[in-house]
């Protein structure tokens, strides 16, 4: 692939995007690639979710084994989470959403995926962010 942030982008996506049965599909598909990647459930008040949705994705992304116990590692996923949250927090300031962060990591380049949808009524608005970091590979 020629620009490795778009593909890892691209998957992380597609992992916010996926049902609960094709989730497990995929992380195995990706694995088999080199991509390491996993997925969470979110929802609530956005507003008052967003330090929770920042662990939520910090703790999947190391049970998953994408970043390990270290601030480079956790500063990274929080920042691209933050960047995430930051282009749909406009849309879905003060209302209910429901949703799925989408988490892929290849090599130094790492990706998180907000996929929501926004609960007005009983019509339902649906946003996307996405944030990228580069982390350096500790060995």
């Amino acid at each position: 692939m020629n620009n490795e942030s778009t593909y890892v982008a691209k998957i992380s996506v597609k992992m916010a995007i996926s049902t609960r049965t094709e989730e497990q599909m995929l992380i195995d598909s990706f694995k088999n690639e080199g991509v390491l990647t996993t997925a969470v459930d979110i929802g609530g008040n956005l507003i008052s979710s967003i330090p929770k949705i920042i662990e939520r994705a910090l703790v999947a992304s190391k049970r998953s084994g994408i970043i390990t116990d270290c601030h480079v590692h956790e500063g990274a996923i929080a920042g691209a989470a933050r960047e995430a949250i930051a282009q749909i927090a406009s849309k879905a300031n003060g209302l209910n959403v429901g949703g799925k962060i989408g988490i892929a990591r290849s090599g130094e380049h790492v990706s998180v995926c907000i996929f929501m949808s926004i609960g007005l009524l009983h019509l339902n608005d649906i946003v996307i962010g996405l944030g990228h970091r580069s982390i350096p590979i500790l060995d």
